[in-house]
């Protein structure tokens, strides 16, 4: 897809292809969904083309082609690294004057390393965002990254994009990290979610999609677009890179989140996964459990069935709403609970993950954790609110 700004440079936004370990006999050993929907290239589309650049997506996961690129032993298993999609090579590295690459977690480094050297072969500058570049930005610099993006609010865009097409000051950039190992620290301050720019609906279809987690998904319920209606976190967890985004905690207001999910249902999605940060960290604030019930009750409106793929904290689902002190009521918010997770057989909450929060090591370090007895309590009272399908996993953290 390629958006209708006359007479300006085409910046190349592309999906990275799916990531695929499989041992001898074929088994896989990581989940092969190429067709979720693609909530970064959404926001990030939508915010370039409101700054006025033209933009081509490229999605790498649209094929079938397989390509090894090395193998790793695991627990005595000897298992092949493969990406499957479109074959890296056909993408033109001229065909665009910039180009853009989203890498969100390190298992998929390697992979983007293949792509970002091909696409920077031809001397267009290639601009690396997400999770794992901010974790380590010299990795890609070393590999041929142009600039390395810290800001993960969109703030840094704009500046970044029009100093690279020789349109603006590099005095003016934000956030980023040059290719000399230059940094531009934050001079602007991280945009609110409530300042991206809304999808198109075209550019909203382009992004939807018909897997998850769950298989098979329910047909009726496809296809699933996506939202990401807050960022950051209240908290910090030291299994968690959230609170280290410098961003603080920042959300939609109601009515643009239904705005948003509007436009998801305008583009055809019958679902919505919500990739939020922490979405109930809206509730520390004095109108934010209202918030809450109010984005779940226009959700029902709109016909939508809710994904919740990110474990919303079980603490804030009580009276005490997360804040801690001794005399934090730990009693389960039933309103709330059953206003996130109630599921009627066509609309509300068909899936989500729970975490278990039960840590065995370095307990302090987990502020949100919830007491056994009263974390069982909260269980119970989602599992009765009628949501089909709940997966319930516990955080290890990271070696």
């Amino acid at each position: 897809m390629i958006s209708e700004t006359q007479n300006a440079p085409l910046i190349g936004l592309v999906e990275l292809p799916q990531l695929k370990l499989s041992d001898a006999e074929g088994n896989d050993f990581y989940s092969l969904r190429k067709w979720e929907p693609i909530v970064s290239k959404q926001v990030l589309l939508s915010n370039l083309q409101a700054g006025g650049f033209q933009t081509k997506f490229i999605n790498l996961r649209d094929g079938d082609y397989e390509k090894n690129y090395g193998r790793i032993t695991w627990r005595g298993i000897e298992l092949t690294k493969n990406y499957v999609g479109v074959d890296i090579k056909t993408v033109d590295p001229e065909s665009c004057e910039a180009w853009c690459i989203t890498v969100n977690f390190t298992l998929y480094r390697e992979i983007a390393i293949l792509l970002l050297k091909h696409l920077s072969s031809k001397g267009k500058p290639v601009v690396l965002g997400g999770s794992d570049p901010v974790a380590d930005p010299q990795v890609y610099l070393r590999n041929g990254a142009a600039v390395v993006v810290k800001d993960k609010s969109g703030a840094a865009n704009w500046p970044l994009f029009n100093y690279l097409l020789g349109k603006g000051p590099k005095e003016a950039l934000t956030g980023v990290v040059l290719a000399d190992g230059t940094e531009y620290r934050k001079r602007k301050p991280p945009f609110y979610p409530e300042e991206w720019p809304l999808p198109s609906v075209e550019v909203a279809r382009e992004c939807l999609g018909t897997q998850y987690w769950m298989d098979p998904f329910p047909e009726h319920l496809k296809p699933i677009g996506s939202i990401f209606p807050d960022m950051g976190c209240d908290r910090h967890c030291d299994f968690c890179q959230t609170p280290t985004y410098g961003t603080g905690y920042r959300r939609m207001t109601p009515q643009r989140v239904l705005q948003w999910l509007d436009i998801q249902r305008q583009a055809g999605a019958k679902s919505v996964v919500s990739v939020s940060d922490q979405f109930l960290g809206r509730v520390i604030f004095p109108d934010g459990r209202e918030e809450v019930l109010e984005i779940m009750k226009g959700m029902r409106e709109l016909d939508l069935a809710v994904l919740w793929p990110n474990g919303l904290e079980l603490r804030k689902m009580t009276k005490g709403r997360g804040h801690s002190g001794k005399r934090e009521d730990l009693t389960p918010d039933e309103e709330l609970i059953n206003a996130l997770y109630h599921w009627d057989g066509r609309i509300g909450t068909l899936a989500a993950y729970i975490p278990a929060e039960r840590p065995i090591f370095g307990r302090e370090a987990y502020a949100k954790l919830v007491p056994w007895q009263q974390h069982k309590r909260i269980i119970h009272t989602i599992v009765r609110a009628g949501i089909p399908m709940i997966s319930y996993g516990v955080i290890i953290g990271l070696p």
